[in-house]
Parts: structure tokens; sequence; C-alpha cells
């Protein structure tokens, strides 16, 4: 059996450190498997955003409960991409559906995903079905013809319609919570599963991927309702922005505790391999590991400053804006510290890879940068064409507590 190894003196400069297999001085899944839970958790969070409204009542959720439902449905609609650019022949990614094989997480958890979508379309539409209605009957042509369509053309907007509407969307959000909630613990779920990675095989690793992700929708959220407001030239709610901001602490505050816990029980332990581990956060994912550690802590500090001084105005908007921004970069910090970081520690254990990622091509920055601009395209699109803030028939067919 061939057991050769690279062994590079440690201050050497190279690509990898230590003693690594000449088959792992490549990794296999780059910036493209990066976005992909990261995609997964700002539709996970921006769901349960609006479930707060659509399944619990709380009406302080109300001015971005639909926004959030068009926000989950954009980006759900590109989760696959990455997947399909990372692939050589994304024709075969049919093959997961056809022949599933179930031993195989991503397969398996593929029909949990196409579930989701349906669930989520369906709900889009019992929330917007009475503005198609309305649609239909302000516009001409081809856009009357659209809005008819998506009406299925009907134009009943009576009270008993609308209260099937409502009792449906409601149910469906109702479903969406615990599909939304196995989407993307699932991710965790591959990662923290492989036990042959030390750094991912870990059992809090998918309620570490499934908590951030409601923690970045979240912040999203918050991004992009500040955002829309200042576009709009129309003064975003108060009320809302700070049931936002008490909601970001708090799923926050949970994520820091369960990663303390993480790092806690590994270094209590000290398993064979610690040493490289304890390499690795000191080299390749320094950076990342200090951006993670100082946005979680400037970002929970500038909430707790907004929360317990009640902050308004202009105060409020811009402090939250720098907190959630904040918290969407650390969060993708954690993603890339995961996906990159696992595989920068050598399966000997005993060496470590320097991961450089490449500008151009199909797994470089370029690709990755495009694939992150796209799902705020088609929202752009989903907005002009379904407008959320519109005030007809707003409390109409919206599912109340």
């Amino acid at each position: 059996m061939v057991t050769a190894l690279f062994q590079v003196p440690l201050f050497q400069a190279s690509p990898f450190v230590g003693y690594v297999y000449p088959n792992e001085t490549i990794i296999p899944w780059s910036e493209l498997i990066v976005i992909y839970p990261y995609l997964t958790g700002l539709v996970a969070g921006a769901f349960i955003v609006s479930s707060f409204y659509h399944v619990f009542g709380m009406q302080q959720f109300k001015p971005v409960a639909r926004f959030a439902l068009l926000t989950a449905l954009a980006f759900m609609i590109c989760v696959p991409a990455p997947l399909l650019l990372h692939l050589g022949h994304p024709e075969r990614a049919f093959e997961a559906m056809i022949t599933p094989h179930w031993s195989s997480a991503f397969a398996a958890f593929s029909y949990v995903a196409s579930f989701y979508v349906v669930v989520l379309m369906l709900e889009t539409w019992f929330a917007f079905r009475a503005d198609f209605v309305a649609s239909a009957g302000h516009n001409r042509g081809l856009r009357k013809l659209f809005y008819r369509i998506l009406a299925l053309d009907s134009d009943d907007v009576s009270e008993r319609a609308l209260g099937y509407d409502r009792r449906w969307a409601r149910a469906l959000a109702m479903i969406g919570i615990p599909a939304a909630t196995l989407l993307h613990g699932y991710v965790g779920f591959v990662f923290g599963s492989l036990k042959s990675r030390q750094w991912w095989s870990s059992d809090l690793m998918p309620v570490i991927f499934l908590l951030s992700a409601v923690v970045s929708g979240i912040g999203l959220l918050i991004v992009l309702y500040i955002a829309t407001s200042r576009i709009r030239r129309t003064p975003a709610d108060e009320t809302c922005l700070r049931a936002l901001a008490q909601a970001l602490w708090s799923f926050l505050i949970v994520v820091v505790v369960v990663e303390g816990l993480e790092y806690l029980t590994m270094f209590y332990r000290s398993e064979e391999g610690i040493q490289m581990i304890e390499a690795l956060i000191r080299g390749p994912i320094r950076a990342g590991l200090t951006i993670q550690a100082a946005g979680s802590a400037i970002a929970l500090i500038l909430l707790t400053w907004l929360i317990v001084f009640r902050e308004r105005g202009k105060t409020l908007v811009r402090g939250l804006a720098v907190a959630a921004v904040v918290v969407l970069i650390e969060v993708f910090a954690m993603r890339w510290n995961v996906v990159i970081g696992g595989q920068e520690l050598s399966k000997t254990m005993r060496g470590l890879l320097v991961y450089a990622p490449p500008v151009l091509g199909r797994d470089g920055l370029v690709a990755a940068a495009g694939l992150l601009t796209v799902p705020f395209l088609l929202l752009w699109l989903f907005v002009r064409l379904f407008p959320p803030w519109e005030p007809a028939h707003r409390d109409a067919h919206v599912p109340r507590g």
C-alpha cells in the first residue's frame, strides 16, 4: 500500500505544511460550496421572520411579512445554482432525483428542498392572490393577461374567498417552518456527520448552522427593508425595526453561546489531533475567526444599546443597519471557516493546507460574487411585479394570528 506523504517544513512558504497526502493538495469544495449554505441560511431566516406574523400573529412584523416571503422565494430559486455550477456536468444533478441514493445526504434532502420550494410558492400565491386580481383589473394587454393567469382567471375577492386564502396561507406557513428547519439543518448535518474531518465532526454543527441561518436571514431583511424604505422615500416602521432588532439579538446570543460550547467541548476533550486544530485556528482561518468573533461582539453591543436605550429615528435605523451588515459578514465568515477550514486540515491530522481562492474560473471569486448578485436582481423583479407595500387588499388576505 502506498503511504507516501509530502513533508514540508512548517517555516517554508508552501500551499501546504507538515504531512499532507498528495491527493489532498487540491481543495475540491471551493467558494461555491461556501455560498450554498449561506444562501440556504438566508432563505430559512427570511421565512422564519415571515412566519412570526403569518403563523404567530405578531403584528410588529407585519410591515415586512410579505416582503420576507418574496425574499425567501427569490433566494430559494437561486439556492441550487452554486451546486450546479460546481458540477462539471450540471445535467447529472437530475440523477439524484430520479435515482435517489438514500445514503447520500445531498441526494436525500434534495426532496426536502423541492418540497419546500412548492410550499413557499403556494404560500406566496395565497398571500398575493387578491393583489393579482386587483392588478388584472388595473392593467391592460399583456400585463392584464399575466396577472389573470396568476389569479387563475378568478376575480373572486369576497370575504369567503379571502378567508379561504387566509386559512391556506397560514396552514402552508405552519408546514413551511419545519421544512425550512430541515432545509438548513441538513447542511449542518452534511458537515457534522463526516467523521473523517475532525473540524467538521460535531453533534452541534446542525444546530449552529440552523441558528446562524436565522440570524443571517433577519440581518438580510433588516438591510433590505431599510434600503427599500429609502428608495421608496418612506420612513421605516420603528416598531417593526425594534422587533427585528430584538429577534436578531435573541438568536445571535444563542448562536454565540452554542458556538462557545462547541469550542469548549472540543478543547476540553483534547482528542487526537487537537494540536493541529490549534494550528489551524492560529494559521489559515485566523482571519476568518477574528472576523467572526469581532462581528458577533460588535453586533451584540450595538443591538443591546439600541434595545436598552430605546433609540429612535436615524440613530435606530443607522445602528440597526450597521449591526445587520456586520452579522451578514460574520455569518459568511463562519461558513468560510467551516467549509474551507475543514479542508485545510489534513486527514492525517499532521499537516495543513493554505487555500488561495482563484479570482476567475468556474469556482472563482468573480463567479461567486455573480451568484450572490442574482437573488437580489430576482427579488427586485418580484417586488416590481408583486409590490408587497401596497395598502390595497393588505389586511384582507394576510393571515392573522
